[in-house]
Order: C-alpha cells, then structure tokens, then sequence
C-alpha cells in the first residue's frame, strides 16, 4: 500500500461511495417499522446498524484491505483489532435514537485515523440528503440525490465567533445540566439542537460556533465530525485540559473524555 493511494481524491471517492450505499440500506429500513434491540452498554442498536457496517466493512477490506477498522458494532461484540498508527473509524448509524424516533438527523460515519488525529472524514445523512468531507485539502458539503450521485461541492468553512453572541449546538439526546451550566459563562445568543454528527458539521459550515459535550461518547462518534470540522477551520478540544481530541485510546476502551468543539 502506497501513500498514494490516501490522497483526499482517492478517500473521497471510495468513502463517499461506502456511506451513500450505507445510507441507502439504512433508507431502507427507515422505509418500513424500525425494530430496536438493547446492547450491553445499554444504548440501541438496529438492523441498519448491523447492515450498514456490513457494507462498510466489506468496502474498506475491498480498498484498503491494510488497514484496520475501529467500528462500532464489531466493537461491542469484542472485535478490536491491532490499530497501530493508521487505522479506519466507522459508525455506520450516529444518531440510532434519532433514527428510532424519525427525526432525520441519524449519519453514516467513516474516518481514518493517522497518529492520533483523525485526517480525513464522511459524514452523509441519508433521510436529509446532505454529505459533508473534510481532509488535508479543505472541507466541503453537498447534496445527494435518489440514485445516489453527489451534487456540486460547495466549500465550507467555520466562522469566527460573531460579536453579538455565539450559536451553541447540544446533543438533542444527551444534553445535560452540566452543559447548559457550561453555557451560561459563555456570550451565548442563541441555541440549536441537533442529533448525532452533524453538531460538527453545523460548525464546520458555520452556522454555529460550540458544541460542548460533557457525556460519554467513543472515538467512532467523533472522528468523522472532528475531521469535517477540523478540515473547515474549527478545533475540537479536551475539557478543562484543552488539548486536541485524540484517538486509539485503548487504555480508555476507546471511550472520549469530555471536549468542546470550536469554530473558528
């Protein structure tokens, strides 16, 4: 395998192409009565999970059969392999409760992951028809259409905070007291609520400015959001420490502490 071969062109292409197919068997599903089970850890897990990670899974052995991949559901059944310094992030449904209740915002999330950092990202939300990518050469976000051909991209890019208060975006699933007191020693003006990865995303094409998240989440929920956000200008940063948010963290069991994202 080649340095080549992990060109922002050539990782959009194969992982883009993963996600929509991804998204179009979770469509499916959507399509008809969503059945939910109850893992170990106590959080939901459906059909289109397992299918979506099936045809990621598959994708990624087919393209760069190298690497390792950190997925969610293999994960929670004890399949961890050897990361090393290169490895692929995948949570093949961000938002399972928002794909439970039908709010739409439910994401296919694939990443890779270089010496810690997550270096470029996918976050595709089906039921919306919005992609986003970021990498080394920038970000960008575009629609997706029925036969899943990606339209025009359109760069994105974090904003700086506006003076007259910032836009903070919460989990509309996890949100807590501690973030709603973290908030109140900010100029916050306003307040969106968003599910799964897009929080990041809402960042990273700047119409919000913070995400604080002071709940548990794993490396799979972030890495694609952060490389989106990160690749349009933002930060995504530990709290209270403020150090950049890394990943292989296999003495956490791969869990994240709490961290805030940031525009520009």
């Amino acid at each position: 395998m080649t340095d080549a071969l992990f060109s922002d062109d050539t990782l959009s292409e194969a992982l883009c192409a993963l996600a929509i197919k991804a998204g179009a068997a979770a469509m499916e599903i959507y399509a008809r009565e969503v059945v939910a089970e109850t893992k170990a850890d106590k959080s939901p897990v459906t059909e289109a999970d397992r299918l979506g990670e099936e045809i990621i899974l598959a994708g990624l052995a087919a393209f760069a059969p190298d690497v390792p991949v950190l997925a969610e559901e293999s994960a929670s059944e004890g399949k961890i392999p050897e990361l090393g310094d290169r490895f692929f992030l995948v949570d093949p449904l961000d938002g399972t409760k928002e794909f439970i209740t039908r709010t739409g915002e439910f994401t296919v999330n694939i990443a890779l992951v270089e010496n810690g950092k997550p270096v470029f990202g996918v976050v595709y939300a089906p039921a919306i028809n919005k992609l986003f990518v970021g990498g080394r050469d920038g970000a960008w976000k575009a629609a997706v259409d029925a036969k899943g051909v990606i339209s025009a991209r359109e760069v994105i890019r974090a904003r700086k905070a506006p003076a007259d208060g910032l836009i903070a975006v919460a989990s509309r699933s996890h949100r807590s007291a501690e973030t709603d007191d973290y908030l109140k020693t900010l100029n916050v003006a306003d307040f969106t609520a968003a599910g799964s990865s897009l929080k990041f995303c809402l960042i990273a094409e700047g119409v919000a400015d913070i995400y604080p998240r002071f709940g548990r989440t794993m490396e799979w929920d972030t890495g694609a959001g952060q490389a989106v956000l990160e690749a349009a200008g933002g930060r995504v940063i530990t709290h209270p420490e403020g150090a950049p948010l890394a990943y292989n963290k296999k003495a956490r069991g791969f869990d994240n502490p709490h961290f805030i994202a940031w525009g520009a």
